[in-house]
């Protein structure tokens, strides 16, 4: 008979409760009623002043919503452009050679890697040095939406790669040459047959590049000249007088959660499938 060791799942929970307190304690807080306009300040950070709601009746009200509102648009063409881009990269990658696609496919996961302070400095000085050229050449400036776009896409292609590629590696190459052997063109096999075959893999990156991006904050940061996205406004509003209300943050949270659990549940969806598959081709054979 297996012993039970209690002390494992005691490290478990104690594991758990460390990272997810935090939360908790935000979720919690985000329905209290702060002394300071109910905006969370440290000055009354920890105090119970009683149970409202009105933390979210008015939560996208004034700069709040508009950096919402910025936030969801720089998201979602970041998350296309990033998905459209990352995946044909990866298709150009799974079809090299082995030595230099080992080499492409280091230097495109340098970005995963490099911390996100290194990014947002590096942005900006190329932007600052962009737009004095840009000066000397008599055109406009870039615009902030302008390099968040680029910025965000920028980094979300790396993860993009890095869903797409496992997905290649389980497709065999005969797929696209057979459906060259059927009559298609080179664009109808890789449109009708690799596309829909790697299809999981991109919709994978679609969801990591809209994460990342909805996650960012340094980035923005320093890429940025105003309050923008809406990280940057929820530091900035944190730091000011008013402080920042605790409901903004818990319903970001939300999304965030969603968007995990769509990505693992199909995962976990896809490996059943996989092992029900593998299952029926042991019978047959």
């Amino acid at each position: 008979m297996k012993k039970v060791k209690p002390f494992r799942y005691v490290y478990l929970a104690l594991m758990l409760l460390f990272l997810y307190l935090p939360i908790i304690y935000l979720i919690v807080f985000s329905f209290n009623d702060f002394s300071t306009g109910r905006r969370v300040s440290y000055a009354n950070l920890g105090r119970w002043n009683g149970f409202t709601l009105e933390n979210y009746t008015n939560v996208f009200a004034g700069e709040a919503g508009s950096a919402l509102l910025l936030t969801l648009e720089v998201a979602l063409i970041t998350s296309v452009v990033a998905t459209v881009i990352g995946t044909f990269a990866a298709i150009g990658i799974n079809s090299m050679k082995k030595r230099p696609k080992s080499i492409i496919l280091n230097i495109s996961q340098l970005p995963m890697v490099n911390p996100d302070l290194v990014t947002g400095i590096t942005f900006m000085m190329l932007f600052a040095f962009v737009n004095g050229v840009l000066v000397n050449m008599g055109a406009d400036r870039l615009s902030d939406i302008v390099k968040l776009l680029i910025a965000h896409i920028s980094f979300s292609i790396p993860y993009v790669i890095f869903s797409v590629m496992p997905r290649l590696k389980q497709s065999s190459s005969m797929l696209y040459e057979a459906a060259l052997d059927l009559g298609c063109t080179p664009m109808q096999a890789m449109f009708r047959v690799i596309i829909p075959d790697i299809m999981p893999g991109i919709t994978s990156g679609f969801i990591m590049a809209l994460t990342m991006s909805l996650d960012d904050f340094v980035v923005s940061y320093f890429v940025s000249d105003l309050r923008s996205t809406l990280s940057v406004y929820m530091y900035s509003a944190a730091r000011g007088a008013k402080g920042v209300n605790p409901a903004l943050a818990t319903i970001i949270f939300i999304p965030l959660v969603t968007l995990l659990l769509i990505v693992n549940l199909r995962r976990i969806s896809k490996e059943r499938e996989d092992e029900i598959q593998n299952k029926k081709v042991k019978m047959k054979g």
